[in-house]
């Protein structure tokens, strides 16, 4: 091609748009030869320009840029790259393969994509994923602020963008239900609920088809970008309308005062395993973005997907970095959830490194200081890092409180002694370590598994419709289904049920810790009994607003449980102690039926827990009856006359609206001892008339 095209610059990476035209960089050390291709439609068979770069002039160490005059934003292109095609060597060059810029600030996805056409001999250029140029700064932000809630004030309320939305029942504009927009119309619902933060299920761009045929990945764990906002969340198609419409919600929530944490995958692709797609990082340069087997013909699979993004390779890590800022930078979002982080502690052999660079890389990050980092401190090949995920400011999702919460209130045997280090923070799990007290991130349920509802409803999977036989998903749940599979009309089963729920909700809201919600557990959303719903976008993962009227009570009981969150302290001064400081200054004593008489027995299925919220003479004394029967509770003295009496904030056991009441509404408890129904939880306030901050 004689085309006036200029050397260009291997700095910025990506589409770097200028007055005069746009600069394309692109990293590969093994390729052969890059051709760079415009397309009028993103479902257009042949290009309609393609310009070859030179590898003398338009190479600079193993970057391929050129400058191109006179590109406008939406331009629409795509990279084919030649080089050799051995696995034995780990390369697999493919240039019939159109391939996506992995700095991608838009992608556009065909009406007629095709994933398998990326995995089969030929020309996909009709239906395949393709990158748009976009003018990233002609937004307003209007003075946009982030809320920077701090941790000891952060309820996180964790959510699918679409899902939220997507139900006929969600009162949402059709046309914008399962979008982003959607979403800003129901911060009014978030903003009662009380959460403080929103944690949003996978919106980088991903490959819908990575899934069973005939199916849909809904959850989003499949990414083939790490910039590109999910085009299908926005009801703007066109131009760089994802971008802003996705910025729309971000600056809508802030407003509202809520954050926005991005659950983000940098573990792995949608290019699967070796007889996975094509789709970009695979033909661009595959030894450098995943890791291999010995061999190099097979993928590492820590992940459960077919392959492992090569994290701690100095041109990965500086792309999970650079897309972080963006981000931060240039999307406002407010924290990031790493989905399987303990990947990133493994080196390019797939060994766990003590310092892993990639991780100090991140926290150290100045452009990430103040964010929230939350790590799923584990992955899918046995390493687990709870308790010991490295670094000095990293939040983590905290399994084993689901785990023995779940264990406790089903009256497992030996559960108690575990149940109560949850409830003040794990001390047994982070207390070795010098860090705030909300360390922990503490959730019973989140979009992996049961619901709340059906964790108290099911006691095994139902997973046909995922069309892997049922064998997909966890086989132990730690669930109960109070004594009947499934949905029934027996009335005393669904109290049962309704009393399991709050049990759940209040130990978690009140424990030490940030506490995590999952969408539609504060009505009872069930998905019957799916406890792998990634590829079910459909009625049976979306939000049904109409449970909200069936069961009025529970959503009532989040809300008030949100409102008087226990230990929230509005000086922000708890932010600044750690676990141990907490524990040392607020808890007074445990108690068993009788006053400082804990059994600790692996039969004994109940304790009580007697703390001091500092500075606001202001008592609480938390009752947990698992046992099967009510047991009467020895109540000490509230220590101080001026104080009063013990007065009933919480009795699970108690019908609506007597399981929880206003903090004002608090009735006296008068003698020795308070009744406590079986399978409740009961909490008690003395003193502090004035109460806690409301949120």
């Amino acid at each position: 091609m004689n085309d006036p095209a200029a050397i260009g610059s291997s700095c910025p990476l990506g589409a770097t748009r200028t007055r005069e035209g746009v600069n394309f960089s692109l990293y590969s050390r093994n390729a052969a030869g890059v051709e760079l291709c415009f397309f009028d439609h993103d479902d257009s068979a042949r290009p309609s320009r393609v310009v070859q770069l030179d590898p003398y002039l338009n190479r600079t160490y193993h970057y391929w840029h050129i400058f191109i005059p006179g590109v406008r934003p939406d331009q629409i292109y795509a990279y084919r790259v030649q080089g050799e095609s051995c696995p034995a060597k780990g390369l697999r060059f493919d240039a019939s393969k159109l391939l996506l810029d992995p700095y991608s600030r838009r992608v556009v996805v065909p009406r007629n994509y095709d994933r398998e056409s990326a995995g089969n001999p030929g020309d996909n250029a009709g239906c395949a994923m393709k990158s748009m140029v976009v003018d990233l700064h002609n937004y307003d932000w209007e003075k946009d602020q982030p809320p920077r809630t701090p941790s000891s004030r952060t309820i996180i309320y964790e959510m699918h963008v679409a899902g939220f939305t997507r139900h006929a029942s969600s009162g949402v504009m059709e046309k914008k239900r399962g979008t982003y927009s959607g979403l800003v119309e129901k911060i009014p619902y978030l903003q009662r609920l009380g959460v403080t933060a929103v944690e949003l299920l996978p919106v980088f761009q991903f490959d819908e088809q990575d899934c069973p045929r005939g199916l849909v990945n809904y959850w989003g764990y499949a990414p083939v970008s790490f910039f590109a906002p999910h085009e299908a969340y926005s009801s703007q198609k066109r131009g760089p309308g994802p971008l802003n419409e996705f910025r729309d919600m971000v600056k809508a929530l802030h407003r509202a005062g809520i954050e926005v944490i991005l659950d983000v995958v940098y573990n792995h692709t949608a290019e699967g395993g070796a007889s996975g797609p094509t789709l970009s990082f695979k033909g661009l340069d595959n030894p450098t973005y995943y890791i291999l087997e010995d061999d190099q013909a097979q993928y590492a699979n820590f992940t459960g997907t077919g392959n492992t993004l090569n994290g701690n390779h100095c041109v990965v890590s500086r792309m999970i970095l650079d897309s972080l800022r963006y981000w931060v930078n240039e999307m406002h979002v407010d924290g990031f959830r790493f989905d399987l982080a303990s990947i990133l502690a493994r080196d390019s052999s797939g060994r766990p490194l003590a310092n892993p660079p990639i991780l100090w890389d991140i926290e150290s990050d100045p452009t990430l200081a103040g964010i929230k980092l939350i790590a799923e401190a584990w992955d899918a090949a046995g390493l687990y890092q709870v308790g010991s995920f490295v670094g000095d400011s990293w939040k983590e999702w905290n399994g084993r409180f689901r785990d023995d919460l779940r264990g406790f209130f089903r009256a497992e045997a030996g559960s108690l002694r575990r149940f109560a280090d949850r409830l003040v923070g794990s001390p047994d799990v982070f207390g070795h370590e010098n860090r705030e007290a909300e360390q922990s991130i503490n959730f019973v349920t989140c979009h992996d598994g049961f619901t709340l509802n059906d964790l108290v409803t099911y006691e095994r999977k139902h997973n046909e419709d995922n069309r892997e036989g049922n064998r997909d998903g966890a086989n132990d749940n730690g669930s109960w289904n109070c004594g009947f599979e499934g949905p029934t009309d027996d009335p005393g089963i669904e109290s049962l049920r309704n009393r399991q729920v709050k049990n759940f909700l209040t130990a978690t809201i009140l424990s030490v810790g940030v506490p995590m919600l999952t969408m539609g557990d504060e009505f009872r959303r069930t998905q019957r009994g799916n406890n792998n719903a990634y590829c079910q976008n459909n009625e049976i993962s979306w939000l049904d607003w109409s449970l909200a009227a069936r069961y009025p009570d529970i959503l009532r009981f989040v809300t008030l449980l949100n409102r008087r969150r226990l230990l929230r302290d509005t000086e922000h001064e708890r932010q600044r102690q750690t676990l141990n400081q907490l524990l040392r200054q607020g808890v007074k004593c445990w108690h068993g039926v009788r006053l400082n008489r804990p059994d600790w027995g692996d039969n004994s299925h109940s304790i009580a827990l007697q703390l001091e919220v500092e500075n606001r003479e202001l008592l609480f004394y938390l009752i947990f009856n698992a046992y099967w029967e009510p047991l009467d509770f020895e109540l000490p003295p509230s220590d101080d006359e001026s104080r009063g009496p013990w007065r009933r904030w919480i009795d699970t056991s108690l019908e609506a609206p007597e399981d929880i009441v206003d903090w004002e509404e608090a009735t006296s408890v008068s003698g020795y001892f308070y009744r406590a129904g079986a399978r409740s939880t009961v909490v008690l306030i003395a003193g502090g008339r004035r109460g806690l901050a409301s949120s």
